[in-house]
């Protein structure tokens, strides 16, 4: 198990290999997915305060040139919890007034 920390939410262990986004919203954490996890939207980005999740992906460096996105960001539908993190989800429910979007696929 990892344990998952988000600002303003706490913290909560997670089953590694995980997909990040599921394991943010089945914990509370209401984070965007508006395109379903296909990396198309990017609203379901985080920014990585501590954790590593490895290099970006193909499928990330394509989403971030088109959309504009800072370099210290993911997306949690693309990365999967290896080990102790702690993210904040860069737009939620809460924060945007959206839907959250069609559940990513496990």
């Amino acid at each position: 198990m990892a344990k998952v920390t988000v600002p303003d939410h706490g913290s909560f262990d997670v089953e590694e290999g995980t997909k990040l986004t599921l394991a943010l919203e089945d914990n509370g954490v209401q984070v965007l997915h508006r395109c379903g996890g296909k990396a198309k939207c990017t609203t379901c980005r985080v920014e990585v305060i501590n954790g590593e999740f490895g290099d970006l992906t193909e499928i990330e460096q394509e989403a971030f040139k088109k959309k504009g996105v800072e370099e210290n960001l993911r997306l949690s539908c693309q990365v999967r919890v290896n080990g102790n993190c702690e993210v904040k989800p860069m737009m939620t429910v809460e924060s945007s007034g959206l839907d959250a979007g069609p559940r990513p696929a496990e």
